[in-house]
This record gives C-alpha cells, structure tokens and sequence, in this order.
C-alpha cells in the first residue's frame, strides 16, 4: 500500500493520512465522533493534514434528520462541528465522486452484522487485460488500415488513374478519415466512455435510434470488411504456391500489351474453401480473448514492416527489365508517362479486356480505394478494453491515420516512376515482384498483414454488437449480451457466420464498395455527432481534444455522403434505406434510453430561440393556437390511479387541429410544500403517464398549496413561459355541489372563474363531461352556439376544431343569435351571415327575439325549466334570510364567503330570469343537439358565490352535454389571409 493511503490504527480512533487517495470511512458503534483537523504548514512539504474520525452511535441518522451532534476538537474541547451545517450525506467523498462518473461502487460491509469494522481498501472486479495506445489503438488501426489493397491493387490503382488523379484519390479519402478521426477524438475525449466505439459515440450524441441504427451498419462493415482481407490472403497464398490450389486455375488472355501473356488467377471454389478455413481460425484466435490476441498482434505486424522495406528497398534497386520485364527503375520518363489516367474496361480479375465488362473512373476507383483507409475506428471498437480512452484514442487514430496516409502518398511517386503502365496493370502483385532480397517476403507480408486485419475486424465485430446488445435497447438483440469483463462468443459465432457468407462470393471488387457504404456511413454518423455537439456547445461539452472546430466536423461528414454517392448512387441509396429501416424498427420495437444525446439539446435551443423570437407581445389572429390550461382537480373522487378525468384528455385533444397545440395538465395537492414534495413529484410522474396513456400531446404539472383557491391563484399566474402561456382554462362543471352538499364548492368555482377574467384568460367549462365522446364515437347532428356576447371568435373556433376531428365531422353548426328586439332579427341575420362568410366558416344563423327580459316566465306552458326557477327562488331567499340573521345577531352587515355583499332582491330576480330564458330557448331548439356552446355570464361583483351558483345551474338544467364559453379581450380569429 501506498504511503498515501497508509492507516495507522488506535484503540478508539483510526488516523488516515490524506493524499492523492482517499479510503472510505466504515462507522463504528462503539466509536465517538472525532474530528481533528490540523492546517498544512505551506513551508513544508511532509507536513500533511490528519484527520481522526469516528462515529457515534446513530450519527448518520441524526445528521439525516437534521440534528446537530457534538464534536471533539483537538484540544478536548466539546463544540459544534462547521461541517455538521452541510450535513454528512452531502460531504464529498470518493464514493461519491465514482457515482457520478456512473462506476459500480460496492457498498462497505456494515459492522452491526458481526465484522470488526476495520477499513479495507475496496478494489474493482478485474475485468481482464487493459491496453495502452499502442497495442490498443495505434496497431489495430495500422494493421486495418495497411491491408490488401495496398499489395495487390494499389499500383493497379496507379496504373488506372495515373499519378496525378491516385494522388487526388489518395488526399480525397484520406482527407475524409482524417477530419473523421478529428471529430473521433473530440468526442471520444468528452468523458468517458464504455465499450462499443463508435456506436457509443454517435449514440450518446445523436440518441438510441442513430446510434442502433448506424451502429448495426458499422457491425455489418466491420463483419464484410472481415471477409475481404480473408479473401485477399487466400489469393495471395494461392498467387504463391499455385500447387496448393484444390481446382484448375482460370487463365486469362492479357490484351492490349505489348506481349500478350497467359495471367492465371485462383479457382472461385480455392477461395471459398481456403477462406471458410481460415475464418475458423481466426475465430479460434478472437475466441482466447483480448490476452491472446494482444500476444498475436505483434506476430503479424511484425513481418508487415519487414515486408514493407522490402518493397522500397528493392524499389531502390530496381533497374530497367530488373527484377523483372516492364520495370524501368525510378526514371522521370516513366513519371511522366504515368502521370495522366488511362482508365480501360478489364474483366473480373482485373486485366485490361475491350470486351471487359467492368468499366472503370475516378468515382469507381474511389470505391476501390477507400477501405485501404478504413480502419480509424479499429481502435475505439475495442473502447471498453483500453486504459485511458480519453488518450488512447484520439493519439493512437491520428497517428496510424497521418502515418499511412504518408506512406499511400509517397508510393504513389514510387509505383509510378517504377513500372510502365502495361506492368502496372498485369502485374497483381508488382510488390511482390518488386521486393528484395525475395518475392516469398512480400507473400508472407501480405498474407499476415490481411490476416492481422481479419483478426482485428473479428475482434473489433462482435464487441461492437455485444456493447448494442447491452444498452438493452432492442430485445431481439439480448442473445448477445455479455457480462462485464466476458467475452463475446455468441457476437463472434454470429460474425464469422456473416463472414463466411461473404467469402462465399468470392470476389473482392465486388465486397470492396458494400463494406465502404457501412464504412462513410459511420463515418457521417460520428462527423455529424461532434458538428451538432459543438454548435450546440452545451456546458457538458468540454473535450479535451481542443483541435477541432464544428466547420471542420461539417465539411468531414459533407465528404462522406459524396464519396458515398460517387461510389455508387444504388448502393448509397440501399445502405441508407437499411439504416432508415432500423431506424423504424428501434422507434417501433425498441427501448428508450435516457442518454441526454445532443437532438434533446438541439430541441431545447430550438425551443429558446423560438421563444425569444415569439416574444411577449400580443399574438396575431392567424398565428394564434389554443393553449389549453386543463385544470385535473375533480370535483368529486376518481377511481384509484386514474389521476385526470378521462374524459377531459378526450376534450382536450378536440381543441387541437390535426393535434397541434399543447396542453397543459394542471392539478392542485393540497397541503404543505416542504412535506408533500415528494408526493407532487410522484403524482406528476402519475399524471404524465395517464396523458401519454390517452394519447394526448401535453406536460403535467402538480402544484402544493394550502387550498384550491391559494393553488388555481399560483397557477394562473406563473404557468408558461412568455407568448406560450395557456391562454384557456378548461374545467368541469361542479355538479355534485348541491347532491352531496359540498358547500365550499361555489365560493372556490367563483374564486377560479373571478381569477381567469383577472389574468385575461378564456374559460371553458365542460358540463355533462362523463357523457363526452371518445374518438370512436360519431356523433350526428348539430353543434349549437348561442352567441350572446362578443368573445373574440371564441365559441365559433372552438365549434370549427370540433369538426376537425372523427366524432363531430357529420354534425353541422348553428349559431343563435339573440335580438331584444323584432326590428333587430333580420338585420342581424344578415351581418352575421357576412361575418361567418368572410371568417370561411359554414354555419346556419337562427335569431331568436326576446321583447324583454324583465317578463317573468308564463307558467301555463308548462315549460321543465319553470319548476327549477321556482325552487331557485326558495333556496336563494331561504339562503339570503340566513345571512341577515347571521348579520343582526353578530351586528354587522351582510357577509358571505368572508366578504361583504351587497344583495339587491330585484337584481337576483332579474338574473334568474335571464338564465331562466336563456335555458328555455336551449331546451326548444337544441335539445337534440350534440354539443351546446353558450356564453360565460361573468359572476356578480356583490353577489354571494351560493346566488352565483343558483344562476349556473339554472343555465345548465336538462341540457345534457354543454360547453359554457368566456372569450377574452383577444380576437382569435381574422377575416384576412
């Protein structure tokens, strides 16, 4: 054990010594609570602070409830600790440290289950064998990168688009995996990171769906890329030793060279055979886990550099018809003659053929080329078995990146100033032809360099798939899940499966430009991660790989779809559409994972600007949306954990057209804040499932106060932000009040409507709610709105949304107009008719007369309202006759809900029968109606709630299904475009 960390025990205290390192202090029963600090002497280096520290009994639970216990200092003294003000579960400890950054903590024994207490350094699971930048990152991606194309098609590349367009072609691609492997190490180094490379990057960043999506894409490249260096390995060895070939080898007649030659190339059936057997033993390999592979490793990459100077060695030495026929030497002749392209059709091997049917250009070169410089994400693919991502990746990348780049550019010049072009084209494997001291060096190169680049594909496939399948993100995919630290062997029986499949095909030009698709793919995918987490520029982004800028992100994620379209617009079109087609399957089939990627982010700045940019000023008619505010709180009891009427989330979403808008779901707890926080947030969990359940776009909110009235207040006032304040109030109506004679009902609804008119916002009350219909139910008939006062075009949009939707668009609108006067009707039909035409809506216009409204009621018509008028008259003068009572026998004036009114009889009289009227014209032309709207009448200003509510019931009697109406001082509807 380290100094740092060294312990020194005493009889009823344990000292600890603080450094780099901190161990976690185990409570004690029987221990008292010391803690000494001493200050560090700046003038000496050894002077460290000592803290002694022990625990009295129930010392965490007194701290938790908030007690303040004593402390011994150092000098004995008994005072009160400063830290006991923070708490000790606040403290900042090395447990809590490792529980940010998400590591497993394992939590210390208890000594109240017998153990002695004593503080043990905890150590983590060893998950296995941690790399360094070297073996982990820089090797893999060198092996992957310096693979088969570079033996046997790149001076076939050269020979095709001559020097200057493989110098254009080689700055192209490489130039693409470099900004790439940019964009790699800023993100890479924003924290840390877990198995899965690349996929973990892109799905943090650009959320589960992207991630899954391009992350199974890069599986499938890395799984066919695979199968590629496989097949090049088998050629070559076949290319080698022609006698170890099963069947007859097939011979092509070279034309259009000076001397035609017979060019012979393995049999298709060589390299299927050879190519399954191979694939089993690298899967042997893959299967001995991460310590084999690191002891393979170097055993393959090894005689790659050897075979690598040999080539430039014996390029050093060649001379005219030396090796062999068609070398010149490095000659400027030659440089010159190959300097421009000679693009000619060949025949599958490769060999220039007029009647070939492979036509050959710069764009097909591109697709040809470009998996010579893949392999950047070999070494993030192995993320989770790496000692220090955060250095490992972004130094070891753009080294092996920068590095072979280097070496494609500087064979470039050599290749072509070697050979003329005919050598160039017919000779596969000029590398070999042209090494020194022995072809047979070349042969061993390029046979364990693509097998080294098989392993790491083998290696890197099955991780990338496990670390998928762990995130728990699609369930089709837990078959191959592994624990920490295991590996994964059913991912890699599934990858050598795919693997073998393709060297089934046999062909490499034509598994070279699928595996480039998934390869820019992934590519794009990393690029754009980083472009929109650094225009964002959220505060948790902070890499410490500080060279990047997101123009440079922008322009490596530009490249990759027009390389991909200059590849092949058919194949770019399928890779897309299968990654569209996961996309859909994980939105449909799979798990959200709550990653914080940078679209939430993206959404949240969108949102802000939005916001600014809509201002605080008052909202057009045409850019005006209902933002209903839908107050939960029932009045009556619903079933258990149904925390909103079912009902108002149907009603709320036919404010919506086409479900536009946003609704507000608002409920009230009542009760204390400090002790029902915890349940608020539990029933604003409950609230925003119960809306997600009916499918209704809209937030929750629960706000604690001490009552109803306090809480409606609270919410009208500060609910929204800026022009997206909800500008409706929808509730029900209070219907029980009187059947189960809840008293304190009317002064509460008259408190939230008196509220609504003050912050100038509409009301909407639903009565007959539980009679609403769902979406199922259609609806026939009329939609009737009596139009007594101006609301702004209220009633009239809300009768246009309801039409919008399944249920109500067989029902027609009417509007009823109500005249005092018969020489008003036909004028106000008529400016009505124009208004509703020039607004484009479709309705019927009735006006109904009303000579006046001071006549009473004729009873002989025997009208059902009339029996309720009648009974409203008792209750009201039964009601008012108590108040005055209460008055003369406390001495004061009139007081009702714990205000002063002022009742004039007449007045009450006059209200009731105005409701009185107005329900009986309900009742003679709309009793059959769907849906009634009608006009909020505001409430009295002196006039008790109990009278108010006299007046509203009387409004609402026998109509079933009514929807009673308060505009606001806003038009909400336009005659202008």
């Amino acid at each position: 054990m380290d100094n740092d960390e060294e312990i020194e025990a005493a009889p009823n205290h344990r000292e600890f010594r603080i450094g780099r390192k901190y161990s976690p202090v185990v409570a004690q029963d029987s221990d008292r609570a010391v803690v000494e600090m001493s200050s560090l002497d700046p003038g000496s280096s050894s002077s460290l602070n000592k803290v002694k520290v022990g625990m009295q009994p129930n010392l965490i639970t007194n701290a938790r409830e908030g007690s303040l216990p004593t402390h011994v200092v150092a000098n004995g003294g008994h005072e009160e600790s400063k830290l006991e003000l923070f708490g000790f579960d606040s403290l900042v400890n090395i447990l809590g440290l490792k529980s940010m950054t998400g590591e497993p903590i394992q939590a210390p024994s208890s000594p109240r289950e017998g153990e002695d207490g004593s503080i043990l350094e905890q150590h983590p699971k060893n998950t296995g064998i941690k790399l360094g930048t070297m073996m982990g990152v820089f090797v893999p991606c060198l092996q992957n990168i310096l693979g088969i194309i570079y033996y046997i098609r790149f001076s076939w590349i050269v020979g095709m688009a001559g020097i200057g367009e493989s110098l254009l072609l080689v700055t192209f691609c490489g130039l693409c995996t470099f900004l790439t492997s940019v964009s790699l190490s800023a993100i890479a180094t924003n924290g840390a990171m877990k198995g899965g490379g690349p996929y973990y990057l892109i799905g943090r960043a650009l959320g589960p769906e992207v991630g899954v999506s391009i992350g199974l894409c890069f599986f499938l490249g890395n799984a066919v890329s695979g199968s590629l260096y496989v097949l090049g390995a088998v050629e070559t060895f076949l290319n080698a030793v022609p006698s170890a070939g099963l069947f007859r080898e097939t011979i092509t007649k070279v034309n259009g060279t000076a001397v035609a030659e017979p060019i012979t190339s393995p049999s298709l059936h060589d390299l299927q055979i050879y190519g399954i057997i191979v694939t089993i033993i690298l899967c042997f390999i893959v299967f001995g886990g991460v310590k084999m592979i690191n002891r393979v490793a170097p055993a393959f990459l090894v005689p790659v550099l050897f075979s690598l100077a040999s080539i430039f060695v014996g390029i050093l030495v060649a001379k005219k018809d030396h090796p062999a026929t068609g070398f010149t030497g490095l000659s400027i002749k030659t440089f010159r003659d190959n300097w421009s392209p000679e693009y000619q059709p060949t025949n599958n091997a490769g060999i220039p053929d007029p009647d070939g049917k492979i036509d050959w250009n710069f764009n097909a070169l591109v697709g040809l080329f470009f998996p010579a410089v893949t392999g950047i994400m070999a070494g993030s693919n192995r993320s989770a078995s790496l000692k220090d991502t955060q250095r490992s990746i972004p130094i070891g990348t753009l080294a092996a990146t920068l590095t072979t780049t280097g070496l494609y550019m500087l064979s470039v010049f050599l290749f072509g100033a070697l050979a003329t072009r005919e050598k160039l084209f017919t000779d596969r494997l000029l590398t070999a032809t042209v090494a020194w001291p022995l072809p047979a060096l070349i042969y061993v190169g390029i046979i364990l360099s693509t097998l080294g680049a098989a392993l790491q594909s083998l290696t890197g496939a099955p991780r990338l798939l496990a670390a998928i399948a762990n995130d728990d993100i699609l369930p089709v995919l837990n078959y191959f899940k592994v624990a920490e630290g295991d590996e994964p062997h059913i991912a890699t029986l599934f990858t050598a499966f795919i693997c073998m499949g393709c060297v089934v095909i046999g062909n490499l030009d034509l598994i070279s430009p699928t595996t480039t698709m998934f390869y820019l793919l992934c590519y794009a995918g990393v690029n754009l991660s980083c472009f929109l987490l650094d225009l964002l520029d959220a505060p948790s982004w902070r890499p410490r790989w500080k060279f990047h800028h997101w123009s440079l992100s922008l322009l490596g994620a530009s490249l990759c779809i027009v390389i991909m379209f200059l590849i092949s617009w058919s194949f770019t079109v399928v890779s897309l559409a299968l990654a569209s087609l996961i996309y859909y399957y994980v939105s449909l089939k799979g798990k959200a994972g709550d990653w914080g990627d940078g679209f939430k982010s993206a959404y949240f700045q969108l949102a802000l600007r939005s916001l600014r940019s809509l201002g605080a000023s008052q909202v057009h008619p045409k850019n005006w949306y209902p933002i209903p505010l839908i107050f939960c709180r029932p009045w009556g009891k619903l079933p258990e954990n149904v925390p909103c009427h079912p009902k108002l989330a149907d009603f709320a979403n036919c404010m919506k057209k086409k479900g536009r808008g946003m609704s507000i779901f608002a409920s009230i707890l009542d009760g204390d804040y400090h002790e029902c926080a915890e349940d608020a947030k539990i029933a604003c969990k409950q609230l925003s499932t119960y809306i997600e359940y009916k499918r209704c776009e809209g937030v929750a909110e629960i706000i604690v106060a001490p009552n109803m009235s306090e809480g409606f207040r609270g919410i009208v006032q500060t609910m929204g932000l800026g022009n997206l304040k909800p500008n409706i109030v929808v509730m029900r109506y209070p219907e029980i009040w009187r059947r189960e004679n809840l008293i304190e009902i009317p002064a509460t609804f008259v408190g939230i409507i008196n509220d609504c008119i003050v912050a100038n916002k509409a009301v909407v009350i639903v009565k007959g709610l539980d009679e609403w219909p769902n979406e199922y139910q259609r609806q026939y008939g009329t939609i009737d709105l009596y139009w007594i006062v101006r609301d702004g075009g209220l009633m009239l949009l809300l009768s246009q949304l309801l039409l919008t939707k399944e249920s109500f668009e067989s029902c027609k609108i009417r509007v009823f107009c109500i005249a005092e006067e018969d020489s008003d009707a036909e004028e106000l039909k008529a400016d009505v008719k124009k208004f509703l035409y020039d607004l484009r809506m479709q309705a019927e216009v009735i006006v109904v007369s009303m000579k006046s409204w001071d006549t009473q009621p004729d009873a002989s018509k025997q009208d059902e309202s009339v029996e309720a008028f009648a009974a409203a008259q008792r209750r009201n003068a039964s009601y008012l006759k108590d108040m005055k009572d209460k008055a003369e026998k406390n001495g004061t004036e009139l007081m009702a809900d714990g205000k002063p009114v002022v009742v004039h009889e007449q007045q009450v009289e006059k209200f009731l029968y105005t409701t009185l009227k107005l329900n009986s014209t309900i009742l003679r032309y709309s009793r059959m109606a769907t849906v009634v709207l009608v006009s909020l009448p505001p409430p009295p200003v002196n006039h008790p709630a109990y009278f108010y509510m006299e007046y509203m019931d009387l409004l609402v009697e026998n109509v079933p299904r009514l929807l009673i109406v308060r505009g606001y001082r806003r038009d909400v509807v336009t005659l202008f475009t």
